[in-house]
């Protein structure tokens, strides 16, 4: 029994914190898990740029409602579903997810979810677990699964290098060479190909 688990941001849909970025005008929350490994010291760091705004929930949502998936993004993901299972791990919220997986035919996603003030300020943030994608990849393994991974980010890591195959997907070049035993991939098609190849 095969699953594949897709990283959500950089794979399917582009960066949001990029794009509130630039809808905002705040260019230091450019920083995402391709720049920073320590996905807690990242989100604190954001919560704190948002605090010094006065920026907050509605405001990422509203950059989120104009987002669309990575061309190619959403035929990949059917074609792939009608082949095996997909589960999406990210590191995003509930919050942020819920109109990107809409767009992209409600696909199964696990991810974490915000603390919000009812001024609508976000005040922290709820990890499902502790190095989420690879404890959901094991918890898989633990059931009877063979996962096949795919993510672009230094969090993705762990959950591609534990599955029976895995693959960075529009990773950085940096990534890229650090982990030159990892297959990586820029095109929908490729990669598809790639994970028919070991189900």
């Amino acid at each position: 029994m095969n699953i594949v688990c897709l990283d959500m941001e950089g794979v399917l849909v582009p960066e949001i914190w990029i794009a509130f970025s630039e809808a905002s005008g705040i260019p230091e929350l450019k920083r995402t898990t391709r720049d920073e490994p320590d996905y807690d010291k990242l989100m604190r760091w954001r919560l704190g740029v948002l605090k010094e705004h006065g920026l907050g929930l509605k405001e990422i949502q509203q950059t989120i409602a104009r987002i669309d998936p990575l061309p190619g993004a959403k035929a990949f993901l059917d074609a792939l579903r009608s082949k095996t299972q997909v589960i999406i791990l990210s590191d995003t919220f509930e919050e942020f997810a819920k109109p990107l997986m809409e767009k992209l035919g409600w696909p199964t996603i696990f991810c974490n979810s915000l603390e919000v003030a009812d001024s609508g300020e976000i005040t922290g943030f709820k990890m499902r677990c502790a190095q989420s994608k690879l404890t959901t990849v094991r918890a898989l393994q633990s059931i009877g699964y063979e996962t096949i991974a795919a993510g672009d980010s230094y969090n993705d890591l762990g959950m591609i290098q534990a599955s029976k195959a895995g693959f960075l997907f529009k990773s950085t070049e940096k990534i890229k060479a650090d982990h030159p035993e990892l297959p990586a991939y820029e095109a929908f098609d490729e990669l598809l190909s790639a994970i028919e190849a070991v189900l």
